[in-house]
């Protein structure tokens, strides 16, 4: 397989734009250091970075869970999408109500939120597992719902908060086809957090790598594959070149 370069669509404006963002916790804690960088819509932005870099508090920021201590964040907030470390599912609800909860939230008829949540259910391959509970499903499956209640205000943004960190090697990789299945046919920005850089290789148009903290942006790499991706990619001469040029820079982020 060879990689064929893939021209990075920036055009127009961003749909996520960080600029000058620091972040200090009310302890002291000085997490992010004048931290810049765009994501354009059709972008999938990878981030990687030492543990306690600021990597999930720019997704935090991003969404309006906390805000910036300087700097500012553009985004529409009313088109975006969330999936956090954990499938944060309530477990009183099955999978279809669980699904259906955000559009429920923001007030959208129950015949309309239900078509939705049906459709963002069988994207996602959960068909057949509506009526289970949380504590019925796998930890693929729990992930797989947390997908689909995102999908299901079909946000023109997507955050992810390492979603995939706890389950099996097999598991991550099924979800990551997933992932970019979704990306391709929904065409949103994405902006993905992970330890991972074969994940991140695998996932995105563009890996970007943070110092340690305080965190700021200090190496950026296009990712020259098209998509789809087959799961060979990784087995790729280039997919490795590519991972040992961020993996050796990461290195050096650590320092």
């Amino acid at each position: 397989m060879t990689a064929t370069p893939t021209p990075p669509q920036r055009t127009g404006a961003p749909a996520l734009r960080f600029s000058n963002v620091s972040m200090v916790f009310p302890d002291g804690t000085h997490a992010l250091a004048e931290t810049s960088f765009d994501v354009f819509p059709g972008e999938f932005v990878t981030v990687v970075g030492p543990s306690g870099c600021g990597k999930s508090t720019l997704l935090r920021i991003a969404s309006g869970l906390n805000p910036a201590t300087s700097g500012s964040v553009t985004v529409d907030r009313s088109s975006l999408g969330y999936v956090f470390q954990d499938a944060t599912l309530l477990q009183w609800r099955n999978v279809l109500r669980n699904v259906e909860l955000m559009a429920e939230l923001e007030g959208i008829p129950k015949a309309e939120r239900r078509k939705r949540a049906q459709a963002a259910i069988e994207l996602v391959g959960l068909q057949g597992a509506e009526t289970k509970f949380p504590k019925q499903l796998s930890g693929g499956m729990k992930m797989r719902a947390s997908l689909a209640r995102s999908l299901v205000l079909d946000p023109s943004v997507f955050l992810f908060d390492e979603p995939f960190g706890a389950v099996d090697e097999i598991t991550r990789e099924r979800l990551n086809d997933e992932v970019i299945s979704l990306f391709q046919r929904n065409g949103f920005a994405g902006l993905f957090i992970t330890h991972s850089i074969s994940e991140a290789v695998f996932l995105s148009t563009r890996v970007l790598v943070m110092s340690a903290r305080p965190g700021h942006i200090v190496a950026a790499f296009d990712v020259p594959f098209e998509y789809p991706r087959s799961p060979e990619l990784r087995f790729d001469p280039a997919f490795a070149e590519l991972s040992g040029r961020i993996s050796h820079e990461l290195r050096g982020a650590h320092s």
